[in-house]
């Protein structure tokens, strides 16, 4: 079987966020489910070049597909005017074990993880929320500002990066990019004056330490934090952990693993493990309940994991197969 080489343009082509947030949706519920194998990911550091190299390994029993994904994170890529995470996804046909497909990792790591956090402001935000907040302006947050815009019909985004020239040309290039939505997209210089307005606050950095004041969030916001992936990172304080009425994961093996936003605080004895609801897919499952009160404030922490690659790629790879996109080979 020959496999099938897409890039970037080739996704684009055939697949949008709308339906990378309903991939993320039917990934994380299959997870939950237990119908997936997902070990947890093998971490590589290169403190050589401060980088980190991830393997990501899954398999989705329903779709008969799995795959692995290798992921490097280096943030002083973006001083080099190149994305800061570079990425190859290979799909495995787990009927007959024939390699299938290979995808454009970097890419489809920006769209899956901007539909987990899509899928989890869907599921999780005010449905009047109007006012968002966006930490980071680096390779992942294009993905993060379409996939909130996505599901709730937002007024004022505000974007800060610690490169407050960074954040002016984001908010710039992603206004017009993104105009169609009828957002202001406006960058930010004191994000702590407007943290008290938001409705949403999406984090995507490689922070060590807490980005805002977590007892300057209203009641009834949302947060999700989906950039601190190592238990050294923390984008999120533990006044706002544990203030925090309901907290959702993507997977609660691989959070209380890998993410310090929740490892720091109950490693302070601030929180236990328990202070985690549960996982989204378990929310789209029905088996936890969701946000029942408006004033509620919900945090979905994310770390990632291989499956929301596998089954998004292979939703790709399917309307590639129907469209004839991408290039076919054989090695």
């Amino acid at each position: 079987m020959p496999m099938i080489l897409l890039n970037k343009q080739d996704i684009q082509k055939i697949f949008n966020m709308k339906e990378a947030i309903e991939a993320s949706k039917e990934a994380f519920r299959l997870y939950s489910e237990g119908r997936t194998v997902v070990p947890l990911r093998i971490n590589v550091n290169v403190p050589k070049n401060e980088g980190q190299t991830l393997y990501m390994i899954a398999y989705a029993e329903d779709i008969d597909c799995g795959g692995v994904k290798i992921v490097s994170v280096f943030p002083k890529n973006i001083e080099k005017g190149i994305a800061s995470v570079q990425a190859c996804v290979v799909l495995v046909d787990e009927i007959t074990g024939e390699t299938i497909a290979m995808l454009d990792g970097t890419y489809l790591t920006q769209l899956r993880t901007g539909a987990a956090q899509g899928a989890a402001t869907d599921i999780l935000a005010r449905k009047d929320a109007k006012i968002a907040v966006l930490f980071g302006a680096g390779g992942q947050a294009a993905a993060q500002l379409e996939a909130m815009l996505t599901v709730r019909p937002l007024k004022y985004v505000y974007v800060f990066d610690a490169n407050k020239e960074r954040a002016r040309e984001f908010a710039t290039i992603q206004q017009e990019r993104l105009s169609s939505y009828g957002a202001n997209i406006v960058a930010c210089d004191e994000p702590n004056d407007v943290i008290p307005e938001a409705d949403i606050i999406t984090t995507v950095t490689t922070s060590k330490k807490p980005v805002f004041k977590g007892s300057l969030v209203k009641c009834g916001a949302h947060i999700n934090g989906v950039g601190a992936y190592t238990p050294q990172m923390q984008e999120l304080d533990e006044d706002l952990i544990v203030r925090a009425d309901r907290i959702y994961v993507d997977s609660k093996d691989a959070v209380l693993s890998e993410a310090g936003d929740l490892i720091i605080p109950i490693n302070k004895g601030l929180i236990t493990k328990d202070k985690i609801t549960g996982e989204l897919g378990e929310v789209i499952m029905g088996s936890v309940q969701g946000r029942e009160r408006d004033d509620e404030i919900t945090i979905f922490k994310t770390v990632g994991i291989a499956v929301q690659d596998i089954v998004t790629g292979y939703k790709i790879y399917q309307k590639a197969l129907k469209t004839d996109v991408g290039t076919k080979f054989e090695l």
